[in-house]
């Protein structure tokens, strides 16, 4: 597992749909299409948006906090036709357990307990990009120069967006 941060959130200019891009200490940075509230949910998590009362994300973890247990970490897991596979890694008196989540949810979720977010070394080979200078491609499918273009175009300036 790959330790990773939040490198931003950007929109796709064809589909419009969200892309939350990760990235680990070398640079190379994966990006995830997820859904419109996901983002929103992560948006106002990483800008700190007060809310009168706990919104889905911030139940989970107050819920998971009430039994005595704290998500310790969040792993993306795994990658199958596209699709992304993760896990909350929570921390209970006896034991730990692993709850499968969608990336987007998990991410959400590791914004608001503060803990840190992991990447599979076999996923960042799949799916993940250098995003410097001289650009390797690392991405293996049929559309890799397209994601390589558009992988090049962001930046931290420009693709960071408050919602």
């Amino acid at each position: 597992m790959v330790k990773v941060e939040i490198f931003g959130l950007a929109l796709d200019e064809h589909s419009k749909s969200p892309i939350l891009v990760l990235k680990d200490e070398s640079g190379r940075a994966l990006p995830i299409w997820i859904g419109a509230m996901e983002a929103m949910a992560i948006s106002t998590a990483i800008n700190e948006v007060p809310f009168p009362r706990p919104m889905t994300h911030d139940l989970l973890v107050n819920t998971i906090s009430s039994l005595g247990g704290s998500v310790t970490r969040v792993e993306v897991t795994d990658i199958e036709n596209g699709t992304f596979f993760a896990e909350l890694v929570v921390a209970m008196p006896d034991e730990t357990r692993r709850i499968d989540s969608r990336p987007s949810d998990a991410i959400a979720v590791a914004v608001r307990a503060e803990c840190p977010i992991f990447v599979g070394e076999a996923v960042l080979e799949e799916a993940g990009a250098f995003m410097h200078q001289e650009s390797v491609e690392v991405i293996k499918t049929e559309n890799s120069e397209k994601w390589m273009e558009e992988l090049e175009k962001l930046s931290e300036d420009d693709t960071k967006y408050k919602m």
